[in-house]
């Protein structure tokens, strides 16, 4: 047998086809890393990054979840990773955000809504990502993979590593706390 007879009876993996992988699977994990980081631009080099680890690690691919659950699995852990080095931190502290949130929550209201509408949805909108913020990373972390990216629990179990009694339980803190938040000033506005 030949080399080339070789090569082309290896069997296909769902990796062969990086192009319609990122065609695929390029916006949602750059909505993670937007939403996680909040900063353009470190969240287009980490998508990138997301996609070239897992071009290096498409042998370690075995199928045992979907090709997005094993995505995201690795842009958490590029999220991890950025957030643990000293320039974060830097950074984080000299400038709060480079996405501002009322870009976000403008293009929740219906357009054919009345202004008053919008405005207050905005303004909700504005507090819910405020204390989404200021979760705990895996909070955090666990609240976006449920509500920004819908996963199912079991594939953010998956993407986590932790069990799932555990996501749900950082689920229910973080909506508990984001909850309770939106309560205070509701009151704080009457």
């Amino acid at each position: 047998m030949t080399r080339q007879t070789v090569i082309a009876h290896a069997p296909a993996t769902p990796l062969d086809d990086m192009d319609s992988i990122v065609a695929t699977y390029e916006q949602r994990i750059f909505r993670f890393h937007l939403v996680s980081i909040r900063d353009r631009d470190v969240a287009q080099t980490l998508t990138q990054d997301t996609f070239i680890r897992a071009w290096s690690a498409r042998s370690s691919f075995r199928g045992d979840c979907s090709m997005l659950t094993w995505l995201m699995r690795i842009a958490l852990n590029l999220v991890r990773d950025h957030t643990r080095t000293d320039r974060f931190r830097f950074w984080k502290r000299v400038s709060d955000t480079a996405v501002d949130v009322s870009d976000i929550s403008s293009y929740v209201p219906h357009r054919d809504s009345s202004l008053e509408s919008r405005l207050i949805a905005s303004e909700q909108m504005t507090l819910v990502w405020q204390s989404v913020t200021e979760l705990s990373e895996r909070q955090r972390s666990v609240f976006l993979l449920r509500f920004l990216e819908e996963l199912e629990l079991s594939e953010i179990a998956s993407i986590t590593g932790l069990p799932i009694s555990t996501v749900k339980t950082h689920l229910y803190r973080a909506l508990a706390t984001i909850r309770a938040r939106h309560n205070a000033s509701l009151k704080d506005s009457l």
